[in-house]
């Protein structure tokens, strides 16, 4: 699991059946790397968030055929940039 932050939703005219009508995020990590993470609970761009990753993923997303190795796990209430960074 890591700690990123959602920079915005990312949509798609078309993608694989099996990734179903989930919602998609853009998250950044520690590093300011960009990833796209499947999202099940509903984030809004600046949240942040922990994400689970592998193939712990799919099982996050709820469904093991989901073809994902990033999911959004849940919503971090208290969380400030400055604890990130350091």
């Amino acid at each position: 699991m890591e700690i990123q932050r959602v920079v915005r939703d990312l949509v798609t005219t078309k993608r694989l059946g099996t990734l179903y009508a989930k919602s998609l995020r853009v998250v950044e990590d520690y590093k300011g790397n960009l990833s796209v993470a499947l999202d099940p609970i509903g984030c809004k761009p600046g949240d942040w968030v922990i994400t689970i990753g592998i193939s712990a993923a799919r099982y996050a997303a709820g469904n093991p055929n989901i073809t994902t190795d990033l999911t959004i796990g849940g919503i971090i209430d208290h969380w400030s940039e400055e604890e990130w960074r350091s």
